[in-house]
């Protein structure tokens, strides 16, 4: 689902998308398709024929004419005063020929030109002339640029609130056209990526917003995998425009009725796939709206869904063998997401219950499964959950299916429940009773590479090779459980040696799994393991932009002598650190300047902000987050400091910390705005599992907190 804006691009490439004209085409009629579309008019049933279109050939004297314009703009011959009313002058030549300008691979170019420079009563004006045509215009190759260009070009024409009523006028006169078909614009390739513009629009979404039609498969993962708080819940549209209402509601019913007459075919067409998957997460937070469209997608009705006798067999076994389908699997994927509890709940007991470990098993139908673990929300659904593939982690790495595994882990933390059974499958998944627990981790950052071994009693780590994406995910999933129930992976991690510790560090999975570990509830002493064997190596993994996080993480949690040795190894590199992108904040982060010019003064304060950070704790700290001898693991065991009698003292060492000269989290030489975190910076922040989730507080262990 994740990577649905990529999977488009290509197939608009493979169509022909990329504007170049046909060279067995004459030069007007090259970009003009031969069926229409050349999707739609194959997915009607017989009964449906579109409107045959043919597009007239532009005159010779119109093209002088525009060609004449494109030339005038393009060589800066017009002012910029002047160019809004050029543009408007020539859209008005244009009155009667909009869709042959729009649709000639040439011309077109010279009409997204003036789309934009015009004002905003010439660009409605002209839309409105053409709204009879603009489906036509959106299913055409070079149309469908200046289709979104106009939609662009009103967006930006809505920060001034004086034009909403004429731009709506526009819009929905646009709107009652396309709802006579919307599934002409719904399957085809170029009509439905205008679509998506269209709902955004309506929604009041940016155009150039990744939430929704630009979403990466990352940011998907992160929600899945708690490394990031979901968003289905809420209306997550960033409002940065005034959007439409009411003509959303129009465009979005006229679409479910498409839908209901074409069903079969809409439920399998990719295109048509990609503007629902827009639409429901446009949609999303709305259960009234989501209650009409999610149950016509799966062949149900709202009422039927509410009165809980809605899915029966037979339209479950077929929703199941949908889900095998890449256009419906990813659409079930987002609409698991949104959907509003009562109807999750029931597509999970009809639909989903006794064939997880079916779907798991499918290359598509694996996806689904995931979003479905990923928004279980009670333990009876969880508990269906594990008896199904509690058993299966195995066969699923086996096969493949590593997501339906990292999906479980974190809805087993998320819910607090199967936490200890699940870290039990895992590891058993990869070693058996016989073998030590030293070879977890190194089979599960090479899951590929393990599972496809023939002699798995003789695999050794393949030095070199890229460590598996989705593994490395599941160890950081694994390191945010309590200290006793990942003890047989802490053994293994921490018995690496250094060669293949320095090898993870160096790769971009690798080096968050050691970051998940040292953000864990294992021991001080055991963190300070893993980071002496990165000894000699942390100039080196500072001048990589994965590497530096490892090593700011390395800093945080060692004492004082190895932040010493860290920040000495990064002096031999500072030169080069400068010129990297990464480089500046950490030198700041570190305070390498302080330590350089003033090592004993760069000591003191590290171990008086540590100092002062512990009696806060032990004044204001409840008795689950004291930090205990192992946990005070950022000063040196022979430091010991004493709790201030007075609260006031303990805030004037702060103060005095803040206002030092040089303090650790030293801001020389930039400013930045007031109570923001320094590592809220965009430009340097990673999302990880310490990062995003807060971790779950445990009467019987101490919280190791960062400062």
């Amino acid at each position: 689902m994740g990577d649905e804006d990529n999977s488009h691009k290509r197939s608009r490439k493979k169509m022909g998308m990329s504007r170049k004209p046909d060279k067995q085409s004459n030069y007007f009629d090259a970009n003009v398709n031969k069926n229409g579309s050349g999707r739609g008019s194959q997915r009607q049933s017989d009964s449906e024929t579109r409107r045959s279109v043919v597009r007239k050939q532009v005159d010779p004297e119109t093209t002088k004419y525009f060609s004449e314009i494109a030339n005038l703009i393009e060589s800066n011959g017009v002012d910029m005063e002047e160019r809004s009313v050029v543009c408007g002058n020539a859209l008005e030549e244009a009155r009667g020929k909009e869709f042959e300008l729009a649709t000639d691979y040439y011309l077109s170019h010279t009409m997204q030109t003036l789309l934009e420079g015009c004002d905003v009563n010439s660009l409605c004006s002209f839309l409105q002339s053409c709204a009879k045509d603009f489906p036509s215009i959106a299913m055409d190759r070079s149309g469908s640029h200046v289709a979104e260009t106009a939609i662009k070009s009103l967006s930006q024409h809505l920060q001034d609130n004086d034009v909403y009523s004429v731009i709506e006028d526009t819009l929905n006169a646009i709107c009652k056209v396309i709802v006579k078909n919307p599934g002409d614009l719904m399957c085809d390739c170029y009509g439905s990526h205008v679509l998506r513009s269209l709902l955004s629009l309506f929604k009041g979404v940016p155009l150039d917003s990744s939430e929704f039609n630009r979403r990466k498969s990352s940011s998907v993962l992160a929600e899945r995998l708690n490394f990031k708080a979901f968003r289905a819940d809420t209306d997550i549209s960033p409002q940065a425009v005034q959007g439409f209402p009411g003509l959303l509601d129009f465009l979005v019913s006229g679409m479910s009725k498409c839908i209901q007459n074409n069903i079969k075919t809409m439920q399998v067409d990719q295109y048509s796939s990609l503007v629902l998957q827009s639409a429901l997460k446009l949609l999303a937070g709305d259960e009234e709206k989501l209650l009409q469209i999610i149950p016509i997608l799966i062949g149900c009705t709202r009422e039927e869904i509410l009165e809980g006798d809605s899915i029966k067999t037979t339209k479950a076994r077929n929703i199941l063998y949908l889900m095998k389908e890449t256009a419906f699997s990813h659409l079930m994927e987002v609409a698991l997401e949104v959907a509003p509890e009562v109807l999750y709940n029931e597509m999970f007991t009809k639909v989903f219950r006794n064939s997880l470990f079916e779907l798991s098993s499918h290359h598509c139908g694996n996806f689904v499964i995931q979003a479905l673990i990923s928004h279980a929300g009670s333990l009876d659904q969880m508990e269906v959950i594990w008896e199904e593939l509690g058993s299966k982690f195995k066969d699923l790495l086996k096969m493949g299916k590593s997501g339906v595994i990292a999906s479980l882990i974190a809805a087993s933390q998320r819910l607090h429940i199967y936490e200890h059974k699940c870290c039990e499958a895992l590891a058993m998944a990869v070693h058996s009773s016989n073998e030590s627990s030293t070879c977890i981790v190194p089979r599960i950052l090479f899951l590929d590479s393990y599972f496809y071994c023939e002699d798995k009693s003789n695999w050794n780590w393949p030095s070199g090779a890229k460590m598996h994406v989705m593994g490395s995910l599941i160890l950081q999933g694994v390191f945010r459980f309590q200290n006793e129930f990942i003890q047989p992976f802490i053994t293994s991690i921490t018995s690496l040696n250094a060669d293949n510790i320095l090898e993870a560090a160096k790769d971009s999975g690798g080096a968050r799994v050691i970051e998940a570990f040292l953000s864990s509830d294992a021991s001080a002493k055991l963190k300070r393991r893993i980071i002496m064997k990165l000894r000699g190596h942390f100039g080196e993994l500072s001048l990589q932009s994965s590497g530096s996080f490892t090593v700011e993480k390395c800093f945080t949690v060692g004492n004082i002598s190895l932040r010493e040795a860290i920040v000495s190894e990064l002096l031999t590199v500072q030169s080069e650190l400068w010129n990297t992108k990464q480089g500046p904040h950490l030198m700041r982060k570190l305070d390498v300047d302080g330590f350089a010019a003033r090592p004993d003064q760069w000591r003191s304060r590290q171990e008086s902000k540590q100092s002062t950070f512990n009696e806060f704790y032990s004044t204001f700290g409840s008795s689950e987050t004291k930090p205990s001898k192992n946990s005070s693991f950022l000063s040196d065991d022979s430091k010991k400091t004493s709790q201030p009698n007075k609260i006031k003292q303990m805030r004037e060492e702060i103060a005095h910390l803040q206002t030092s000269p040089a303090p650790f989290l030293s801001t020389t030489g930039f400013k930045r705005k007031p109570n923001k975190p320094e590592n809220s910076s965009k430009k340097f922040a990673r999302n990880s599992a310490d990062d995003d989730v807060p971790k779950v507080k445990n009467k019987s262990k101490n919280i190791v907190t960062d400062t």
